[in-house]
């Protein structure tokens, strides 16, 4: 059968939606490759879908039609985003950007170099040996920020210095030592300078001590207006702390180089700063059997070809290798290259770490992507191989149980088409035969009864393989299950000690090596079915935590419910409580505390008498419809219809909703 290319429309839509949801800077390019269009967005698969849903403007449908990729570079977080952008745009100089950004720079903040320097915001960098500090998308933000320092250092504010006989009023109401009358030596003035630089560069821990704890003096003073005050100011040296890794002052070029690798597939990503700004980033796709001590000396070689291309210093994240990388390029290209192991003992650390987080991050972006255009072939013909599996597992779905001491119990199904997760085909169950009991077995019974017995109901199609987060107990458990249904799905159990895969009614475990990509796999699908369940079951308790059952009982309102959530937190303490204690933890009649401690102990018995049948229903079900499926009278029929409806158990539903 012949198929159809999909369209470049379709092609630049289908690369919307794999977009991940991080911040970050996205390229348009034309077919020639020609930068047409920079953008940034909060969340990169956000904004490029917005460009495919409604109606759109002339301009963004002429954008789309000239547009043959779309290319996107993820950040740590939105300032990032910000000035990344309107270097891109100022080196590419897009078609569609022109009537849209007016390259405006962002603010910086320089301390001039004078005998009394004084400190100011500002877009203009004039090189006279000032320092500059920034940039700062945020300008709100730096101005509270110098706002901060000027009422906790006693610096001047006057732009010009001017020797004077008698102080302005900054120094009559403590805000200057006024240097213009002589009131302050250079020496001692500078040490405030000095405390801001240092504040600036990301050393400023002791100065944020400072503020906290004159923060907490006026608040203990009742000061509450400066306590505000300084408070504001914390935030605001938070974010001025918070530094950018796309743009700065130190013109030195470098390289930041990080790799991201799933099993034989390794991502190189490569962020190239000349001349202070973040000029590109380029991603390099390679497969490699090496180890991993070996990977960055394989890519180094194979990336710096000519002396001119190597900048006086490269960032390295990985310690294997770099040291002899460092001989190799002094030898083959005579150069005096630093290579540089990112560590929080440099110079500047937090900034580096910065830059390298961001190559890291879009190095595993990329392997992402790798995986979902190659799918997990590999890793799926391995696990065929391994378990022994009689076709490809295509198709997996994996089940996780989580609960609180038998409270609250979920279970969470997932499924991985192809190698990749499959979101629309998640499910979650709250089980209720197991409620208030810790029975993992029974959970995984009922959980997978109910999806099984289902599918066949419904004639759709089955999974290829059955992933348990457990040992053999679990998947012995699903076994019988299936059994019991008639089905043959293979079943593996994923224990987390040794990471020991289990086929049912074995005695001994399969162990994969690490750098298996079927034990990858696996841990994969795992590590997500634990993600889900663990979620939904927060919600369930946050559900209940907000609406707590004591509102109902008798004598109890707002006020009183607080209390006894506070002392009993559960029904099950209530109506264990004694009558004495109710009565004094609410202040009120032993005759009031007999009506709250009975209608609690009502309460319990009713639910015990909704839950407790329910194991026993269940089980007898399950021998009746596999009994009927076995005799051939009827089709399989729903254990979870037969079995637990009588209980008034909920349907699997799907992960976006619950009635």
């Amino acid at each position: 059968m012949r198929t159809t290319e999909p369209s470049t429309y379709e092609t630049l839509h289908e690369t919307a939606l794999k977009a991940p949801s991080s911040s970050g800077v996205y390229l348009w390019r034309d077919a020639r490759g020609t930068v047409i269009y920079v953008g940034k967005a909060k969340s990169l698969k956000n904004r490029l879908t917005s460009y495919f849903s409604g109606d759109k403007g002339i301009k963004t449908r002429m954008l789309i039609s000239r547009a043959a990729s779309i290319e996107y570079i993820t950040t740590a977080n939105e300032y990032e985003a910000f000035l990344l952008e309107n270097n891109l745009i100022k080196k590419y100089t897009p078609r569609y950007n022109i009537a849209l950004k007016d390259g405006k720079s962002y603010p910086v903040l320089r301390i001039t170099k004078e005998e009394f320097p004084r400190f100011y915001k500002t877009r203009r960098v004039i090189q006279d040996g000032s320092l500059y500090f920034g940039p700062f998308p945020d300008a709100g933000a730096l101005d509270t920020f110098i706002d901060t320092l000027y009422r906790l250092y006693p610096v001047r504010h006057c732009r010009t210095f001017k020797k004077r006989s008698t102080p302005c009023m900054y120094y009559h109401i403590g805000r200057c030592k006024a240097p213009c009358c002589g009131k302050i030596s250079s020496e001692t003035y500078n040490e405030y300078i000095g405390e801001i630089a240092q504040l600036l560069e990301g050393k400023g821990d002791e100065t944020a001590a400072k503020m906290t704890a004159q923060m907490k003096a006026a608040a203990a003073e009742l000061n509450f207006e400066k306590a505000a005050r300084l408070r504001d100011g914390l935030r605001a040296l938070t974010v001025m702390q918070n530094q950018n890794i796309v743009e700065d002052f130190d013109s030195e070029d470098r390289d930041y180089i990080a790799h991201f690798r799933e099993g034989e597939l390794v991502s190189f990503t490569v962020l190239k700063i000349r001349g202070g700004k973040l000029m590109g980033r380029d991603n390099f796709r390679v497969v490699s059997l090496n180890e991993e001590g070996e990977l960055l000396e394989e890519f180094a070689c194979a990336y710096y070809t000519e002396r001119e291309m190597i900048p006086p210093k490269i960032y390295v994240s990985t310690q294997d290798g770099y040291e002899l990388l460092a001989r190799w390029m002094t030898e083959a290209f005579h150069t005096e290259t630093q290579i540089v192991l990112v560590t929080d003992k440099i110079e500047n650390a937090r900034r580096h770490e910065a830059a390298m987080n961001m190559a890291l991050e879009n190095a595993h972006e990329d392997i992402i992507r790798r995986m979902r255009e190659r799918g997990d072939t590999p890793a799926m013909e391995e696990l065929q191989r391994l378990l022994n599996l009689p076709r490809l597992p295509v198709r997996i779905e994996g089940f996780d149980i989580a609960h609180i001491g038998g409270k609250f119990p979920v279970a969470s199904l997932i499924s991985f088409y192809n190698g990749n997760p499959d979101k629309k085909n998640y499910r979650y169950f709250r089980l209720k035969t197991t409620n208030g009991v810790i029975d993992d077995f029974g959970s995984m019974r009922e959980a997978t009864s109910r999806r099984y017995s289902r599918l066949l109901n419904e004639g759709s199609e089955l999974p290829d393989l059955i992933l348990i987060d457990g040992g053999i107990g679990q998947v012995n458990a699903v076994d019988g299950i299936l059994k019991t249904l008639g089905l043959d799905i293979p079943i593996a159990g994923l224990a987390k000690r040794d990471e020991e895969i289990w086929r049912p009614h074995t005695s001994k475990p399969i162990c994969l090596p690490k750098r298996s990509d079927g034990l990858r796999l696996l841990q994969r699908v795992r590590d997500e079915t634990h993600r889900f369940a663990t979620s939904r079951n927060q919600t369930l308790r946050t559900k209940e935590n907000t609406v707590s059952v004591f509102k109902d009982l008798p004598h109890v309102g707002e006020k009183r419910e607080r209390i006894l959530v506070q002392t009993f937190t559960t029904l099950e303490n209530l109506a264990a409580a004694e009558e004495a204690k109710i009565a004094q933890a609410l202040h009120i009649r032993a005759g009031e505390a007999s009506e709250i401690l009975l209608a609690a102990r009502t309460m319990l018995a009713e639910r015990k008498e909704r839950t407790e049948p329910k194991q026993t229903l269940f089980n007898a079900q399950l021998g009746d419809g596999a009994a009927s499926k076995a005799n051939g009278k009827e089709p399989a029929r729903s254990l979870y219809a037969e079995a637990l409806a009588a209980a008034a158990l909920d349907e699997d539903l799907p992960m976006v909703a619950e009635p």
